[in-house]
């Protein structure tokens, strides 16, 4: 595990992942969360899914809070990875700032 908060954005599969762990959960329960968050509009395959939570294990953003009784293995958000999600709101924040402030769109 390496600890790292890089400056790049975090991939829209990446951020509603980490948003999900703010409380323990599985895989699937990841994907069908996911869903719900974003009205049906990100629809996470486990190949997607699976390979973002190797990533964001090896970042230390989240780790692995064992298994539920169904033996489904339940990750969870780290202090760390909270702060990438933090930073992200921040990018976003400014980018939709910005954008408004160019092309006038309503606030």
């Amino acid at each position: 595990m390496t600890l790292t908060l890089e400056k790049s954005p975090l991939t829209e599969a990446a951020y509603y992942i980490l948003l999900s762990l703010y409380e323990p959960m599985h895989g699937y329960g990841i994907m069908q969360n996911v869903k719900v968050m974003s009205s049906g509009r990100v629809n996470l395959g486990p190949g997607t899914l699976y390979g973002a939570i190797s990533s964001l294990l090896e970042k230390g953003w989240i780790i692995s809070a064992g298994e539920s009784d169904s033996r489904k293995k339940e990750y969870q958000i780290t202090e760390f990875g909270k702060k990438a999600v933090d930073c992200e709101i921040h990018r976003l924040e400014e980018l939709l700032a910005n954008g408004k402030k160019i092309t006038g769109a309503k606030q």
